[in-house]
């Protein structure tokens, strides 16, 4: 399933193919995702995101592990997506950066457990 995903200020376009369209929805309560709030769904990393404009707009934010890459557009500050931790071969995609998808419409979002990831156990 394909989407257009833009961010609030339109400098960053992506179209988006989701592994399992918006089933793959959920959020994290580590301390990062927890402030941020987002709910993502799944993409692959291989052939799921692409960047039609604004490549040179995202800002990258990592930190703990660093394995995770979090992208923002450098203008409206808008988070778009994520390469998971947990998964490197998948992107966590903003659902509310989605058009035509409101986050509302998901119901009730499943939570993942980031605040004892297992990469984070030795």
């Amino acid at each position: 399933m394909s989407y257009r995903l833009t961010c609030h200020c339109g400098a960053v376009e992506m179209d988006v193919t989701l592994s399992e369209g918006l089933e793959t929805a959920r959020r994290c309560d580590c301390s990062y995702c927890r402030r941020r709030g987002a709910i993502a769904v799944s993409a692959p990393v291989e052939g799921g995101v692409k960047i039609l404009k604004g490549a040179d707009n995202l800002s990258l934010y990592q930190w703990g592990t660093g394995i995770a890459k979090h992208y923002f557009c450098k203008t409206c500050g808008i988070y778009t997506h994520h390469q998971r931790r947990s998964d490197p071969s998948q992107y966590g995609i903003n659902v509310a950066c989605l058009e035509g998808i409101n986050p509302r419409d998901l119901g009730d979002v499943p939570w993942m457990d980031g605040t004892n990831h297992p990469k984070d156990r030795a």
